[in-house]
């Protein structure tokens, strides 16, 4: 079900990790490379990518690789959407995979690429038929973001309405169907592409949209899902019960997760886009989404050769990655 894992959210834009609390961005390094070991130590099969650039930068993908941060992830990610926010054009998109290409042999995926209908429904409708034409056959895995509008009653918190002024209004508009479940014309170009070109979808703590989303997935013959975990919501009241149901309910396709957010209580500042206090929580928290939603499948031992079980404590996979996850977990909530 989990094809890959990706390592937090947009991390060189404010909105997602705080410039002020880490401007070298090694902090973020540090806990690329914990998690990312982490991940691998749990299941080796799952595909870790680092968390989508927006905007797209090969310097600061530079920088990551000087800390290290590149040597545990299998492939890295990308973020754009030239007619709303970037400041370059559309058919500028082969440019920008050339541009990280030129600085790095990981495959490049583009995790999320869309356009709001905030102007015009017709304009998302060609926005997406040439997105498509311009990355389907460039990059293994592309991610439109999103299936459904944002409502606009629950804000968007990882956006700066003082600072966009008009724009912000975009972010509340990217979906293929309106906030009143009307499908836009999108929709039906969106279907043609759908065995070839992902859906990017957030679902919030308890999202009463995640069984119609899955309904809608199935019948556009959606087959690459990316959507999150929060780090933050695991420490809500019955997180673990909401995070089981929406794992169980995208079982079907093949699954991108992204962990990210830090608890307000655990970060250097109280807030979602501050480094953690201790990098090596956020490492024990995707080892143990991994563990319970892609543990490794047990591999099988010819009869013919003896197995050897160490009982030492330090035997455990877990033992290099300080990963208790009933202590450091249950310690983590009594404080929060």
């Amino acid at each position: 079900m989990i094809e890959a894992a990706m390592i937090w959210n947009e991390p060189n834009n404010k909105s997602h990790w705080d410039p002020a609390l880490d401007p070298d961005w090694s902090r973020f390094a540090e806990h690329v490379i914990r998690a990312g070991r982490a991940i691998h130590a749990v299941n080796p099969a799952v595909t870790r990518v680092l968390g989508g650039m927006s905007p797209i930068d090969p310097h600061w993908l530079r920088r990551l690789e000087g800390y290290g941060a590149l040597d545990v992830v299998d492939a890295v990610a990308v973020h754009g959407f030239p007619l709303d926010w970037n400041l370059w054009p559309l058919a500028a998109w082969p440019d920008k995979i050339a541009e990280i290409e030129a600085v790095t042999d990981k495959p490049v995926w583009v995790t999320e690429v869309g356009v709001s209908s905030f102007g015009a429904e017709q304009v998302q409708v060609f926005g997406l038929n040439e997105t498509a034409a311009l990355l389907k056959h460039r990059v293994p895995r592309i991610f439109w973001y999103s299936l459904f509008d944002l409502p606009v009653s629950w804000g968007a918190e990882t956006r700066h309405r003082e600072a966009e002024g008009s724009s912000y209004y975009r972010h509340f508009y990217l979906g293929l169907i309106r906030e009143d479940g009307t499908p836009k014309p999108s929709l039906e170009a969106y279907a043609k592409h759908a065995a070839d070109v992902g859906l990017m979808q957030w679902f919030h703590y308890e999202d009463p949209r995640l069984d119609e989303a899955v309904a809608w997935m199935k019948r556009l013959g959606t087959r690459h899902i990316r959507t999150g975990l929060s780090w933050a919501d695991s420490f809500r009241p019955n997180a673990i019960d909401w995070f089981d149901r929406q794992m169980e309910a995208l079982s079907d396709f093949e699954v991108t997760v992204t962990f990210c957010f830090t608890p307000a209580h655990l970060g250097l500042a109280p807030h979602h886009t501050s480094p953690a206090a201790d990098p090596q929580g956020f490492a024990d928290f995707c080892a143990w989404m991994i563990d319970r939603y892609a543990p490794a499948q047990p591999q099988k031992v010819a009869a013919s050769i003896p197995v050897t079980v160490d009982t030492r404590v330090d035997a455990s996979p877990f033992a290099t990655l300080h990963f208790d996850r009933d202590e450091r977990l249950a310690g983590e909530r009594s404080a929060a």
